[in-house]
């Protein structure tokens, strides 16, 4: 495990793929405080940088490992750490260490000059974990289908798509079941502070739910890549 560490470290140092999303991820994220402190939930209006931010955190968590697919260098890899789980495992945790400070640094500047109350912190602390998790499910993706277009168009559909598509279904019923289980409704039950009675979710079942979707991913991907010859 520590050889695949030190392997991913370096190659992450010289060929730096995920400088840009972490670095668009941070300025989405941020982007928010442009939006100022009106409205009934400031805090839930400057976290709205989140919904973009995340976009980013996907790219990044696709790139670390589908854009070895694309330009073959995940034969070298392979060849260099053999024991698959424990390539994943190193990408995984380098992938935490860069989108955490990067999702940190994003909702600390988004929320920077409002009140530091409890639902306030609350919020942005579930918004730089949600942003973790999902890098690590887009890892996952990426991990199961090995391309990047069909992997962050998997998960871009999952994050902005599905809500919608959901509202087609002729069952009410299962309309709003399985409307508490895509990410789009954790992330708003994350940075609401205010009528949080009225919310599908609550702050701890909305990070069950991407905690979810990020094991299953995580998981799936693993098994895949176990299972292929590349």
């Amino acid at each position: 495990m520590r050889a695949a560490l030190r392997a991913e470290w370096a190659k992450l140092r010289t060929a730096p793929a995920l400088l840009l999303p972490l670095t668009l991820a941070v300025l989405l994220t941020a982007a928010g405080a442009a939006l100022g402190d009106h409205g009934i939930d400031p805090v839930q209006l400057r976290l709205l940088g989140v919904r973009l931010g995340q976009a980013a955190v996907a790219a990044a968590g696709v790139q670390i490992l589908a854009g070895e697919y694309r330009t073959g260098l995940i034969r070298s890899t392979l060849l260099a750490v053999p024991r698959r789980t424990h390539l994943l495992a190193a990408k995984a945790t380098l992938l935490t260490a860069g989108v955490a400070p990067a999702a940190l640094l994003g909702v600390t500047a988004a929320v920077l000059t409002l009140p530091a109350t409890t639902p306030m912190l609350r919020a942005a602390i579930g918004s730089v974990l949600y942003l973790i998790l999902i890098g690590l499910l887009s890892l996952g993706t990426a991990a199961a289908v090995r391309s990047s277009a069909a992997a962050i168009s998997i998960v871009l559909a999952l994050l902005y798509l599905m809500p919608m598509l959901l509202q087609i279904l002729p069952d009410p019923d299962w309309q709003r079941a399985l409307y508490r289980l895509t990410p789009a409704t954790a992330v708003q039950a994350l940075t609401t502070t205010t009528d949080t009675t009225s919310l599908a979710l609550t702050p701890a079942s909305a990070l069950a739910v991407v905690t979810t979707w990020t094991t299953a991913a995580l998981l799936l991907g693993a098994v895949l890549l176990h299972r292929r010859d590349t």
